[in-house]
């Protein structure tokens, strides 16, 4: 896991006996990481062992969907956290510590690794949809993906100062994602937040064992093609086109899709960069979060790659006429 970006963060009031009646009375609690919600994580040492303490505070938090989920998780054969202990009351859980080889610094170190440890990624999505839904999850499907879209235009176009027609937003969109949700593939159970970030490499372990999972709690039930856009057009890192490229063949030819997946998997990961375009401005904007803003510039050439493909005609006409350059990766590269 990453370090934290200040060393300020305070453990909860509840955690030193929550960590007793565990089992770790005499531990040190050491700030490990926060992200984009009010989440935050601690290091939780005591001589050789560790573990980490997940704080995800009522109301703002709920630490049930991430427990359900990561018990599912471990149900497939795939690799969770383990959780030593919970109090959901109090938004606090107690996990197994996967140390911190995380994926995206593993990559920047060892580039020469890439198609290896994306196959793996590919794989893993593979096994995950070889097993039904997880029962109870959301449905994300045609009216959540639209939904997301608007935080485009309720976001990113006043940041750039863009006002557009939203009944003209939402029409090309729905040209190109009806067919999607109608197209007969899945459901499947999609992790949403599947990233490079979001995977951790666990020493000694070798195949899909490989790779701790994390970030999942706000798990649905949706289209196949959705987690490969995510850890393939990662927000946070650049994929080259060839692995891309490489790791949709590998998926297609592991799961036996036809040509709809290909075509899904394109219009999935426009919509997935336009949303991702709205969410990191509302970051800015609303949460204060500058560094958000860095990434922009990627989500643009991300999502021009999209673009560039027949299967989106209708949204890159839309952006064409109401998106001129000067407000997309440039308006961030300048600021």
């Amino acid at each position: 896991m990453a370090a934290p970006s200040s060393s300020a963060m305070n453990p909860p009031d509840a955690a030193p006996d929550f960590l007793a009646r565990h089992g770790w009375g005499d531990a040190r609690i050491e700030p490990l990481a926060g992200d984009a919600s009010f989440r935050r994580y601690f290091r939780i040492v005591e001589g050789e062992r560790s573990a980490v303490l997940m704080d995800a505070p009522p109301p703002h938090e709920d630490p049930r969907p991430f427990a359900a989920v990561a018990d599912w998780l471990a149900e497939v054969g795939l690799t969770p956290p383990l959780i030593l202990g919970r109090d959901l009351e109090r938004g606090l859980l107690l996990l197994g510590d996967f140390g911190d080889a995380r994926l995206r610094e593993t990559l920047d170190a060892e580039p020469h690794r890439e198609s290896e440890l994306y196959a793996i990624a590919t794989d893993l999505l593979v096994h995950l949809h070889c097993h039904p839904p997880m029962p109870g999850l959301r449905p994300h499907g045609l009216d959540q993906w639209m939904d997301e879209l608007s935080l485009f235009p309720d976001w990113y176009c006043p940041a750039v100062g863009l006002d557009i027609d939203r009944e003209d937003w939402s029409s090309a969109w729905r040209a190109v994602l009806e067919p999607v949700a109608t197209d007969g593939l899945g459901p499947v159970t999609v992790l949403r937040d599947y990233h490079a970030e979001n995977i951790m490499l666990l020493q000694g372990r070798a195949g899909l064992a490989h790779f701790g999972l994390l970030d999942f709690q706000d798990a649905v039930t949706g289209h196949p093609a959705y987690d490969l856009a995510s850890v393939l057009e990662d927000a946070r890192r650049d994929v080259s086109p060839e692995i891309e490229r490489a790791m949709i063949d590998r998926y297609v030819a592991a799961t036996g899709s036809d040509a709809k997946f290909e075509i899904a998997y394109w219009r999935l990961a426009a919509q997935r960069n336009t949303r991702i375009l709205g969410v990191f401005t509302r970051l800015w904007k609303r949460d204060k979060k500058q560094h958000y803003t860095t990434f922009q510039p990627r989500m643009w050439r991300l999502l021009e790659r999209d673009l560039s493909h027949p299967a989106l005609t209708p949204v890159r006409d839309w952006f064409d006429a109401n998106v001129p350059l000067e407000a997309r990766a440039l308006a961030w590269e300048a600021a």
